[in-house]
């Protein structure tokens, strides 16, 4: 089972945390069931930036993005080449290391 090392957010996960996830799991889905509370505003369909993740070690051993995922992710705060939305990044067999955004443009939290 790969691992996704989340680095130090400071809501999320303040001291950084190692999850595992499985592959064919989205980074979203993964970090939810253990917990980690991604904040992901349309329900994980592909339709906001609120899940927006940098992926700084692993990205090539995740599924490709489609267009509806690039063109959502022109829209992310802090948008870096190795950017992806969680809830579209579906794990490979390798690990991951993610950094979580400091910030959203969602104007209200939906607090899932």
């Amino acid at each position: 089972m790969p691992n996704i090392i989340l680095l130090p957010h400071h809501e999320i996960c303040p001291n950084g945390a190692v999850i595992e996830a499985e592959v064919g799991e989205t980074i979203c889905d993964a970090a939810l069931r253990q917990g980690y509370a991604i904040e992901h505003a349309c329900e994980k369909s592909c339709a906001c930036t609120t899940c927006h993740v940098v992926v700084r070690e692993g990205f090539d051993s995740l599924n490709e993005l489609d267009e509806l995922e690039e063109d959502m992710l022109d829209k992310a705060w802090g948008l870096e080449a190795e950017s992806r939305l969680s809830c579209q990044a579906v794990m490979g067999t390798e690990d991951l290391v993610i950094e979580i955004p400091r910030y959203t443009l969602n104007h209200a939290s939906e607090k899932h």
